[in-house]
């Protein structure tokens, strides 16, 4: 029986490469989506590639704590604190949702250093929405 040669090279026994490569990111997009009860925002390049993210929920708040302003400030200087060392200098926002956390996240944001072009409302509102269910017959 002929003994194994072991490969040094493996797949299992370490990482081929860092998938995540910190790249130069000079301009990006801001997305805060702002819902009852949490707050997510996403910093994206140009292209719409997700460079970094954060929640409410990721930041440690749990429960009805999610949804307050508070979390939503902690939420965007975790997601915008990766990328300004990558070197963002000037970004777009876009906000969607009612909560309570979207001018508390866009303060953070104003804060963080970094130059905004423009800030955009962008949550969905139905014109005239969906047809109701029919009415219950007593």
């Amino acid at each position: 029986m002929a003994k194994a040669i072991p490969r040094i090279g493996s797949r299992r026994n370490g990482r081929i490469g860092s998938r995540k490569s910190t790249r130069r990111i000079p301009k990006g997009v801001i997305h805060v989506q702002a819902s009852f009860h949490n707050t997510i925002v996403t910093v994206t390049d140009v292209r719409g590639q997700v460079v970094s993210w954060s929640s409410a929920g990721t930041c440690g708040f749990r429960g009805r704590r999610r949804g307050t302003p508070f979390a939503a400030q902690t939420t965007a200087k975790n997601a915008i604190g990766t990328v300004v060392d990558q070197g963002m200098k000037r970004a777009n926002v876009r906000i969607k949702g009612p909560g309570l956390g979207r001018d508390a996240a866009l303060r953070a944001i104003c804060q963080s250093g970094i130059r905004l072009n423009c800030i955009r409302d962008i949550t969905p509102l139905p014109h005239n929405g969906c047809r109701p269910p029919k009415k219950r017959r007593v």
